[in-house]
């Protein structure tokens, strides 16, 4: 068995490794990739990805119209901590604190208590901003631009005052994506592909559609999806989650195009800590929880803790899900990666076939 530091140092060229054929070699792997297999046989899902690693080994997987490992699946709010990373960036470059006031960068959130709200309460859900917006329907609808929710968000209420309590907030991270693209002047997508994509080698990954066409993304099944994507209605076809308008607008809360294995090396960044887009110590705050007892703990755009992995992760776990039929998590403490993305919407199914797989892997690392 590899240490820790022997798996740190290899887990950049792991990575680039074709897949072993002995997906024994990594407990929980073959027991993962059956649960896709008959979900996708069983016409439950129609495509979905697995990549698992676990020390020096790699499993990668696909099935149904996930026809090879790099189709390119939306990620939903796995988004957001790729995004909120690119935002970190610009603090390694001491652009910004994370307990200054948002408005120091957007002067236009202002009154009825916004002057409160940080950018670390951005990233950890307790600004008071909303998940969706009221008119998040119609703003779709009308095929409005990020520019356009931005305005909407600054002018929302909050909920709560500032730091006060959690409310899982999507437009929190929008707000803090903007004040990325002003620090830097570039839009969000390049500031991405620029300080994340590039570094880490995830070529096959793109926030909005770049220079891919539609029709190179797996569709999702949006008859049994979330009302905010339409969820099946047909007088939503051009703004629903597979549409040309979605797919290009490059929601920094949600609209983020990946491999599994791209999304493997995102979180390898984090497990490793190997600087390569973010500094250790950053790396490290991304993944550490920032709220105070009694709220739900979180990191900077990532879940932290037990409840971000399945059962059997270790306290020190990080990661995400995403309401497209995704999920992601990183164990430390057991040196493993887990993604399992499908075009099944999280709200489906209970239990979905993404938790189920994640969770045969978990299982493998025995009594918690």
């Amino acid at each position: 068995m590899l240490h820790r530091r022997g798996f740190l140092g290899c887990l950049a060229g792991s990575l680039l490794l074709a897949s072993r054929s002995a997906r024994a070699e990594i407990p929980g792997a073959d027991a993962a990739s059956d649960v896709l297999a008959k979900a996708v046989r069983d016409g439950q899902v129609r495509a979905a990805a697995l990549c698992v690693m676990r020390r020096d080994e790699v499993v990668r997987e696909h099935f149904g119209a996930g026809t090879s490992n790099e189709s390119m699946f939306l990620l939903g709010s796995i988004t957001k901590p790729i995004c909120l990373a690119a935002v970190m960036t610009l603090f390694d470059q001491k652009k910004f604190s994370l307990d200054d006031p948002v408005n120091r960068y957007l002067p236009a959130f202002a009154g009825e208590g916004r002057e409160q709200v940080t950018l670390r309460h951005l990233m950890t859900h307790t600004s008071g901003l909303p998940d969706q917006l009221a008119n998040n329907a119609m703003l779709r609808a009308e095929h409005a631009g990020l520019s356009e929710f931005v305005a909407e968000t600054m002018r929302t209420p909050l909920s709560f005052p500032a730091g006060s309590n959690y409310q899982y907030s999507s437009m929190g991270t929008l707000l803090a994506t903007r004040v990325g693209e002003v620090l830097s002047g570039m839009a969000i997508d390049k500031l991405v592909a620029e300080t994340v994509f590039k570094p880490l080698e995830m070529r096959r990954s793109v926030l909005g559609l770049g220079n891919y066409k539609l029709e190179d993304m797996i569709a999702c099944q949006t008859e049994q999806a979330a009302p905010e994507s339409g969820a099946g209605d047909p007088s939503a076809k051009s703004w629903d989650w597979n549409s040309q308008y979605w797919r290009g607008l490059g929601a920094p809360w949600g609209g983020g195009h990946s491999s599994a294995e791209d999304v493997a090396r995102f979180l390898g960044e984090f497990m490793g800590k190997r600087g390569r887009s973010l500094k250790p110590s950053t790396a490290e705050l991304m993944t550490t929880n920032h709220n105070p007892m009694g709220l739900t703990p979180r990191g900077l755009g990532f879940a932290v803790g037990r409840v971000a992995g399945s059962p059997g992760c270790s306290e020190q776990t990080f990661g995400h899900t995403g309401s497209t039929g995704t999920i992601c998590w990183a164990d430390p403490k057991q040196e493993t990666i887990c993604v399992v993305l499908t075009s099944l919407p999280g709200r489906a199914i209970t239990p979905h076939p993404r938790q189920l797989a994640a969770d045969r892997v978990a299982m493998a690392f025995g009594p918690a």
